[in-house]
């Protein structure tokens, strides 16, 4: 009889895993007490490292005092409340609201559900159609698995959402197209600032812009989906300060408490905020059982502490012009065949003699280097801040070793 644990993202065939017992900053060590570097912050979110005790402290004096209670109206809860104030302060939009989910597929929901009902409450409720683009990556919910720009991600799970599109990645005229044959029908483009799973392709120059410019123009919404750019990524709080293209929802998750509890959430900028406010006796019907979720909110109050305190926002350039650095001398060297990424999230782009999966495998069982394979022509690289120097080294020297 198989294991009773059904992997995500796995065979349900396979019948070993490597079991990760401990962690500390960006290290990791397996149950025969090998050292790893964590060279993806486990899937893109642990920015603080592993072991953090504090964490650990924050999260146990949350759950003696109080560990959940329902948001639900008439109900809140002081972290939530206090999370959210903390938010808007660093966060694109000045003036925005936010709603709190338990993760990004959560999240790209939640947004989709109140692009539209937004556009409702402000006299457009004709207006239901969701653009995203190709390669994009917005979780495995329905809503998000309808918004993939990943084929292998939407194979045999259809039907799905109606009125949910996909674009070629960085053609804008293709957009613009789209756009003037059905401006509007549009309620939404959801777009990832730097696509992330989808291979780590930043935007093509002054591409966020002009797509800001036909939201603007046709009257849809502009939704940054930041699960991965969000909470200093990019050497920024959020991409959309680090592009300066201003959206009018961004979603979150991952690294707004480094993994150590599981949230994610929106922010709603003025415009649909002044929609779902138009009416006084509109009632928002939708919502998650551990929408500000308080042990959940302690738990990110504590890391952005953590953030803050370490300049781990500022250190993201660092990491970045690291990683990038020996990438790109491996490359300037032929060993891989390019370097791409922004900020502290980089891709070795391989040569056509080359397996990524293979090199995976060769990093982490010769090496203890963690990292991420991407069909058959990219690793993906997304280190916790705090990963020193060193580790950074022992990351491109492996990439070396296995290419080479």
């Amino acid at each position: 009889m198989p294991a009773a644990f059904l992997h995500p993202f796995a065979k349900p065939t396979r019948e070993s895993f490597i079991r990760i017992v401990r962690g500390e900053g960006a290290l990791l060590w397996d149950a025969d007490g090998r050292e790893l570097v964590d060279g993806m912050a486990s899937l893109w979110y642990c920015a603080i490292g592993h072991g953090r005790t504090e964490m650990a402290e924050a999260i146990a004096a949350q759950v003696s005092t109080l560990e959940a209670y329902s948001c639900f109206d008439p109900f809140t809860t002081g972290p939530a409340e206090e999370l959210a104030e903390v938010l808007r302060g660093i966060g694109p939009m000045p003036d925005a609201r936010v709603f709190f989910t338990g993760s990004g597929s959560e999240s790209i929901d939640t947004v989709m559900k109140l692009a539209r009902i937004a556009h409702v409450q402000a006299g457009q409720g004709h207006r239901k159609l969701i653009i995203s683009r190709v390669r994009g990556y917005h979780g495995t919910n329905y809503g998000g698995t309808s918004a993939q720009g990943i084929a292998p991600n939407k194979a045999d799970f259809g039907p799905f959402v109606d009125e949910v599109v996909q674009v070629p990645a960085d053609d804008v005229e293709a957009l613009a197209s789209l756009m003037a044959e059905r401006g509007n029908d549009v309620a939404a483009i959801i777009v990832e600032p730097v696509q992330g799973a989808g291979g780590i392709f930043p935007p093509a120059d002054g591409y966020l812009e002009s797509v800001r410019r036909l939201c603007d123009q046709h009257g849809a919404y502009l939704v940054f989906d930041e699960v991965i750019t969000g909470y200093g990524r990019l050497g920024s709080w959020f991409a959309a300060h680090h592009y300066g293209v201003r959206p009018d929802f961004v979603t979150f998750a991952k690294a707004i408490t480094s993994g150590y509890q599981p949230l994610g959430g929106v922010f709603v900028g003025p415009a649909p905020v002044a929609a779902l406010e138009s009416d006084p006796n509109f009632f928002l019907r939708h919502g998650f059982t551990y929408s500000g979720h308080a042990t959940a909110c302690a738990a990110a109050l504590k890391n952005l502490e953590i953030m803050r305190r370490e300049d781990l926002v500022a250190r993201a350039t660092h990491v970045g012009e690291r990683l990038s650095g020996g990438l790109q001398a491996l490359a300037s060297d032929g060993v891989i065949d390019h370097a791409r990424g922004a900020g502290a999230m980089w891709a070795a782009g391989l040569g056509p003699h080359h397996d990524a999966m293979k090199l995976r495998d060769h990093m982490l069982n010769e090496s203890g280097i963690v990292c991420r394979a991407l069909n058959a022509d990219s690793l993906l690289f997304c280190p916790p801040l705090v990963t020193t120097d060193e580790q950074i080294d022992r990351i491109v020297d492996a990439v070396a070793r296995a290419a080479g």
